[in-house]
């Protein structure tokens, strides 16, 4: 029998908790995209957790008014492996910072994407640690002068794309907090992937490192700095769609001008169900200012999905086994007693 779900608005996602972010922060955008994407994913309110760590964006739990896990610092992947594990019938949200996820969760978010769990990871990207006052974060730039960094940062930053890729990502995409219309298709997308679903999104800390993607948001300045994805179609930039991307014999993406004998077809055509993730890889590292930024869903493949091969690796031992009797096995092997 059928059971009609009642209607949910994003209102229905919306908790009753005071949002203490500070104001003009791009965190506010993602929290309203998210709370539009998930009325219409047709999923009970009481199916949908969210797993954060520690950070300004791991206070999203709070504002969503379903179950959730404020957990500790960078260990929010390991929580909704559990979540996932134990409850399949879940849909999980991983929410975390740069700082989060690719320091000292960079472990948990690795395995977490390599075992291809059914969870979606949104990975807010401001470029620096904004809760604890502005230090310098794994994915700032070379030279950034923060509070820990007052010289320049000599590290060498990390790719959050590049580093989901080569763990294996199902499926990888990118956005910008302020593009709200292109936001919402990327999180419609996660929630519909069957696997692990890896987003970035640039979100700008306006007190700590304001400005940083504003490159890729101003309106005179996005449409030669940004590259929209779009499967099977070149790709095509700029104000008037004069310029694209081509491959070189060497393999290299180079920045051509369109006309005077190059053409459309003679670009970089994209494509996000490709199994070989090269493709996918070569986009993650086009970065401004020597190339527009990729934006939209860099890879969309199937994989076996982890949580349903320990489900039927489960059944099939205890078929052959039966169901076990854990007070045998505690006592099975060697034992002693202590007097």
């Amino acid at each position: 029998m059928s059971v009609d779900l009642p209607v949910l608005s994003p209102k229905d996602f919306a908790s009753d908790q005071e949002i203490r972010w500070c104001p003009r922060c791009g965190d506010y955008s993602i929290l309203a995209q998210m709370k539009k994407v998930l009325p219409t994913l047709g999923i009970p309110r009481e199916k949908f957790v969210f797993v954060s760590g520690i950070g300004c964006s791991s206070r999203f739990p709070y504002y969503m008014d379903t179950y959730g896990f404020h957990s500790i610092h960078g260990r929010a992947p390991a929580v909704a492996s559990g979540v996932k594990v134990s409850r399949p019938d879940l849909q999980v949200w991983v929410i975390t910072g740069d700082g989060d996820a690719l320091s000292i969760g960079g472990n948990h978010l690795m395995h977490a994407i390599r075992r291809n769990l059914n969870i979606n990871i949104i990975l807010f990207n401001n470029q620096i640690y904004g809760l604890t006052k502005g230090q310098y974060s794994p994915t700032s730039p070379l030279g950034a002068r923060t509070k820990s960094t007052p010289y320049g940062s000599v590290d060498n930053p990390l790719s959050p794309l590049s580093v989901a890729i080569g763990s294996e990502a199902t499926f990888v995409a990118r956005s910008v907090d302020v593009d709200i219309k292109h936001l919402t298709m990327v999180l419609e997308r996660a929630a519909q992937h069957r696997g692990t679903s890896f987003v970035e999104v640039y979100q700008d800390c306006n007190v700590f490192n304001s400005g940083a993607f504003s490159y890729a948001t101003k309106k005179d300045t996005k449409a030669d700095n940004v590259v929209y994805l779009e499967h099977g179609k070149p790709l095509v930039f700029g104000k008037n769609r004069e310029k694209g991307i081509r491959v070189s014999e060497m393999s290299r993406p180079e920045v051509v001008e369109l006309g005077n004998g190059i053409s459309e077809d003679d670009l970089l055509f994209h494509d996000e169900q490709a199994v070989e993730p090269s493709l996918a890889f070569l986009l993650a590292r086009m970065r401004y200012p020597e190339f527009p930024e990729p934006m939209g869903i860099f890879r969309d493949v199937e994989r076996p999905v982890y949580e349903e091969e320990v489900s039927r690796q489960l059944e099939a031992v205890m078929e052959q086994k039966g169901e076990g009797d854990l007070e045998a096995l505690f006592n099975s092997g060697d034992t002693w007693t202590v007097e």
